[in-house]
Protein backbone atom coordinates (compact mmCIF):
# COMPACT_ATOMS: atom_id res chain seq x y z
CA UNK A 1 0.00 0.00 0.00
CA UNK A 2 1.28 3.47 -0.84
CA UNK A 3 -1.18 5.87 0.72
CA UNK A 4 0.42 9.22 1.50
CA UNK A 5 -0.79 12.12 3.65
CA UNK A 6 0.68 15.57 4.08
CA UNK A 7 0.44 17.79 7.17
CA UNK A 8 -2.87 19.65 7.53
CA UNK A 9 -1.96 23.23 6.61
CA UNK A 10 -4.88 24.49 4.52
CA UNK A 11 -7.63 26.46 6.32
CA UNK A 12 -11.09 26.20 4.79
CA UNK A 13 -14.65 26.11 6.11
CA UNK A 14 -13.51 26.70 9.70
CA UNK A 15 -11.17 23.68 9.71
CA UNK A 16 -7.62 22.88 8.65
CA UNK A 17 -7.13 20.32 5.88
CA UNK A 18 -4.45 18.07 4.43
CA UNK A 19 -4.33 15.82 1.39
CA UNK A 20 -4.54 12.05 1.07
CA UNK A 21 -3.25 10.38 -2.12
CA UNK A 22 -2.08 7.07 -3.52
CA UNK A 23 1.04 6.74 -5.61
CA UNK A 24 -0.25 3.42 -6.95
CA UNK A 25 -3.85 3.84 -8.12
CA UNK A 26 -7.07 5.73 -7.59
CA UNK A 27 -8.73 2.41 -6.76
CA UNK A 28 -6.34 1.98 -3.84
CA UNK A 29 -7.04 5.55 -2.70
CA UNK A 30 -10.83 5.14 -2.87
CA UNK A 31 -10.68 1.80 -1.05
CA UNK A 32 -8.61 3.29 1.78
CA UNK A 33 -10.87 6.34 2.00
CA UNK A 34 -14.01 4.17 2.16
CA UNK A 35 -12.47 1.99 4.86
CA UNK A 36 -11.74 5.12 6.93
CA UNK A 37 -15.18 6.67 6.47
CA UNK A 38 -14.00 9.57 4.31
CA UNK A 39 -16.98 10.82 2.29
CA UNK A 40 -16.78 10.73 -1.51
CA UNK A 41 -17.41 14.49 -1.60
CA UNK A 42 -13.88 14.89 -0.19
CA UNK A 43 -12.36 13.57 -3.44
CA UNK A 44 -10.87 16.22 -5.74
CA UNK A 45 -9.73 14.49 -8.98
CA UNK A 46 -6.45 13.07 -7.61
CA UNK A 47 -6.67 13.40 -3.82
CA UNK A 48 -8.98 13.53 -0.85
CA UNK A 49 -9.11 16.59 1.35
CA UNK A 50 -9.00 15.38 4.95
CA UNK A 51 -9.53 17.43 8.11
CA UNK A 52 -6.95 17.72 10.86
CA UNK A 53 -9.12 15.72 13.28
CA UNK A 54 -8.75 12.61 11.05
CA UNK A 55 -5.01 13.00 10.54
CA UNK A 56 -3.70 10.83 13.39
CA UNK A 57 -6.22 8.06 12.71
CA UNK A 58 -5.24 7.91 9.03
CA UNK A 59 -1.56 7.60 9.90
CA UNK A 60 -2.32 4.89 12.46
CA UNK A 61 -4.23 3.03 9.72
CA UNK A 62 -1.18 3.06 7.44
CA UNK A 63 -1.02 6.40 5.62
CA UNK A 64 2.59 7.55 5.34
CA UNK A 65 3.19 11.12 6.51
CA UNK A 66 5.24 13.09 3.97
CA UNK A 67 5.68 16.80 3.36
CA UNK A 68 3.67 18.48 0.63
CA UNK A 69 6.54 18.52 -1.86
CA UNK A 70 7.15 14.80 -1.49
CA UNK A 71 3.43 14.09 -1.82
CA UNK A 72 3.22 16.01 -5.11
CA UNK A 73 6.49 14.53 -6.39
CA UNK A 74 5.26 10.99 -5.82
CA UNK A 75 1.81 11.75 -7.21
CA UNK A 76 3.40 13.13 -10.40
CA UNK A 77 5.74 10.14 -10.70
CA UNK A 78 2.74 7.81 -10.46
CA UNK A 79 1.03 9.52 -13.39
CA UNK A 80 -2.05 10.23 -11.24
CA UNK A 81 -1.51 13.97 -10.75
CA UNK A 82 -4.21 16.17 -12.27
CA UNK A 83 -2.62 19.46 -13.34
CA UNK A 84 -4.10 22.89 -12.68
CA UNK A 85 -4.76 23.29 -16.41
CA UNK A 86 -6.69 20.03 -16.51
CA UNK A 87 -8.72 21.10 -13.46
CA UNK A 88 -9.91 24.22 -15.31
CA UNK A 89 -11.28 22.17 -18.21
Amino acid sequence: MAILIDPPLWPRHGRVWGHLVSDVSLEELHEFARSMGIPERGFDLDHYDVPVDMHTRLIEAGALLVDGRELVRRLRASGLRVTAAARRR
